[in-house]
C-alpha cells in the first residue's frame, strides 16, 4: 500500500528512527517553549482509550512505524481513567455492602459498614494506576513513540501538536487514526459555576457522600453512579424524562432491576423533567415538572448524566477533507475509512454505540485495513452491559427494535426462580431469554437480567456473531449448577419446555 514501510524487527527500525524519534520527544518535553521542528511518522493515532491505545499496539505488532498522540500523561482516555474502571470498582464496593446486608437473611450478621472515603477514593484510584502503568509498558515494550500533546489537522497529511508547555510542533504522516473519544453532554440550563453540580467525572472523583444526590438521567451511567451513591449512604433521586429507565432496552429485562432500585433509591421519578438548577446556600435547587406540576427541592450534589457527544469540533477535520454528520460524528464505511482513504476513525466519534468493546474491535478493523488485509466491521453481536446490581446486558436483536422494525421473532423466557444456582445465592430475580428467526431458529438476539450478566453475555455474542441456532445451545453441555444454565434452558424452550419449567399441554 501507499508508502507504508513495515519493519521486520523485533519492533524498532532498522535505520534506528523510532529511537531517535523517542528520545527527540523526551528532549521536546524538557525544553521548555521552543518551537518544535517538524517530524513525520507513518502512523499517527490521536486519542490513546479503548480504541487508540489498541490500534496503536496493533500497528506497532505489524511492524508499522507508529506515534501515539494524546493530551493526557498516561494512555488509557476516558474509560480507564475515569469511566468504565473506576466506576466498576466502586460498584463492587457497593455490591459488597449489599451482600453483607443480605447475608443477615441466612444467619449471618454484620455491623452497620464504616467509611473512610480517602480511603476508598485511594484504592479506586490505585486500580487505574496499575492499569495505566501496564499499558505505558505495553507501549514501550512495542516501541510506540507516545507523545502528550493535542492534536489538530492543518491539512490532509499534518498535525499541528499543542505540547504541555504551549509550544507547537507539526507532525506529518502518512495514515492517521482518530480516536478522540467522548465527552458528557451538560444542557447549558445546568452549567453552574458550582462543584456541587457534577457531571460522571466528577462523580468518580468521590470528593464526599452527598446526603441528598439528584440523578439526571435514568440510563447506565446515571443508574450505575447512583447506585454507588445509595450503597455509600445517599439518599439518591433518580429523573428521567421518558416513561421509564434504561430508554431502549426491553421492559422485561428492565422491571426486575426498577424493582431492586425502588428499594435502594430514596425516588425513581418517570415522566419528570428537570426545568433548571440554581445555586443556593442549603444546596442545589432542581425545579421539576411532572404531568404538569412544577415543584422545587433542594439536594446537595446533582450528577448530570444524560448522554455523550463525540469530540470532533476541535480536531480541524473541516481542514483535512473528513466528512462529520449532523451528530458530529465522523462518517466512516465499513473499513472505518473516512472521506479521506488514509485518516480512518474509531470509536465513540465513529457513530454509535459508543462503547469501549466496539472502539477495541474497530481499532484492529482499521489496522488491517491500513495494512492492505481483508477487514470490515460487520460484526452481527456487540454486547451491551448495565453494570448495576443486577446487571442487564443485551446482545443482537431486541424485542423492542424486532417490534419497531416489523421482524417476526420466537421467544423463549427462562425465569432464574427456576435455577437452582439462583437461589443457592439468593439472587431468584433474573431472567434469561433468547430470541430467534421462527424459520430457521437462528439465534437473533438474548437479553439476561440478573446477577454476573454481563459475563454471561459473552456466550450469547459468539452465539449470534456466528449464527448458531438455538439447538446448537441446548445441545451444549453446560456445568451445573451455574447460572449459564439459564442459556441453555432458555434455549431449551424453543423447542418446548425446559426441564426446570412446567407448561402444561395445550
Amino acid at each position: 500500500m501507499r508508502g507504508l514501510r513495515i519493519r521486520r524487527d523485533s519492533g524498532i527500525a532498522t535505520d534506528g528512527r523510532s529511537r531517535t524519534m523517542c528520545s527527540r520527544a523526551r528532549r521536546f518535553q524538557n525544553e521548555g517553549q521552543m518551537t518544535h521542528s517538524d517530524d513525520s511518522t507513518q502512523l499517527v493515532v490521536i486519542g490513546a482509550g479503548p480504541g487508540g491505545y489498541p490500534a496503536a499496539f496493533a500497528a506497532a505488532d505489524k511492524g508499522i512505524e507508529v506515534t501515539l498522540v494524546n493530551d493526557e500523561p498516561i494512555p488509557g482516555g476516558v474509560c480507564l481513567h475515569r469511566g468504565c474502571i473506576p466506576s466498576k470498582a466502586l460498584l463492587h464496593l457497593a455490591r459488597l455492602i449489599h451482600e453483607a446486608n443480605e447475608v443477615a437473611d441466612c444467619g449471618v450478621f454484620f455491623g452497620p459498614p464504616r467509611l473512610d472515603v480517602e480511603k476508598i477514593r485511594a484504592w479506586k484510584d490505585s486500580v487505574v494506576t496499575k492499569l495505566t502503568g501496564g499499558i505505558r509498558q505495553l507501549a514501550e515494550k512495542r516501541g510506540v513513540r507516545y507523545v502528550q500533546a493535542r492534536a489538530r489537522f492543518v491539512d490532509p497529511r499534518h498535525l499541528e501538536l499543542t505540547h504541555p508547555d504551549g509550544s507547537r510542533s507539526r507532525l506529518e504522516f502518512e495514515h492517521a487514526i482518530v480516536a478522540t473519544g467522548s465527552r458528557p453532554t451538560i444542557p447549558a440550563a445546568f452549567r453552574l459555576d458550582d462543584p456541587r453540580v457534577m457531571d460522571s467525572t466528577g462523580a468518580l472523583q468521590l470528593a464526599d457522600v452527598p446526603r441528598r444526590l439528584l440523578v439526571v438521567g435514568g440510563g447506565y451511567i446515571g443508574l450505575e453512579m447512583g447506585s454507588v451513591y445509595a450503597a455509600l449512604g445517599s439518599r439518591v433521586t433518580v429523573v428521567e424524562m421518558t416513561s421509564g429507565l434504561l430508554p431502549g432496552a426491553d421492559r422485561d429485562l428492565v422491571r426486575p432491576l426498577q424493582r431492586r432500585l425502588e428499594s435502594l433509591f430514596h425516588a425513581i421519578r418517570c415522566d419528570t423533567k428537570v426545568l433548571s438548577l440554581s445555586s443556593q446556600a442549603a444546596g442545589v435547587g432542581a425545579k421539576l415538572e411532572s404531568d404538569g406540576t412544577v415543584e422545587r427541592q433542594v439536594f446537595d450534589r446533582v450528577l448530570i448524566a444524560i448522554g455523550r457527544r463525540p469530540n470532533t469540533e476541535d480536531v480541524g477535520l473541516d481542514a483535512a477533507g473528513v466528512q462529520v454528520d449532523p451528530q458530529g460524528f465522523v462518517v466512516v464505511d465499513e473499513q472505518r475509512r473516512t472521506t479521506q482513504r488514509h485518516i480512518f476513525a474509531i470509536g465513540d466519534v465513529a457513530g454509535q454505540p459508543m462503547l469501549a468493546h466496539k472502539a477495541t474491535r474497530e481499532a484492529h478493523v482499521a489496522v488491517d485495513a491500513l495494512a492492505g488485509e481483508p477487514a470490515a466491521f460487520d460484526n452481527r453481536a456487540i454486547p451491551a452491559v448495565v453494570f448495576t446490581d443486577p446487571e442487564v446486558a443485551w446482545v443482537g436483536l431486541t424485542e423492542t427494535e424486532a417490534r419497531r422494525r416489523g421482524i417476526a421473532v420466537k421467544v423463549s423466557r427462562f425465569p432464574w426462580a427456576a435455577s437452582g444456582r439462583a437461589q443457592s445465592i439468593g439472587r431468584p430475580e433474573g431472567m434469561t431469554k433468547v430470541l430467534v428467526d421462527p424459520d430457521t431458529e437462528r439465534v437473533l438476539g438474548v437479553g439476561i437480567v440478573g446477577v454476573g450478566a454481563g459475563e454471561l453475555i459473552a456466550e450469547a455474542a459468539l452465539a449470534v456473531e456466528m449464527g448458531v441456532e438455538a439447538r446448537d445451545i441446548s445441545d451444549t453441555i453446560h456445568a451445573h449448577p451455574t447460572l449459564a444454565e439459564t442459556l441453555m434452558e432458555a434455549a431449551e424452550g424453543i423447542f418446548g419446555v425446559p426441564t426446570h419449567v412446567y407448561r402444561p399441554r395445550s
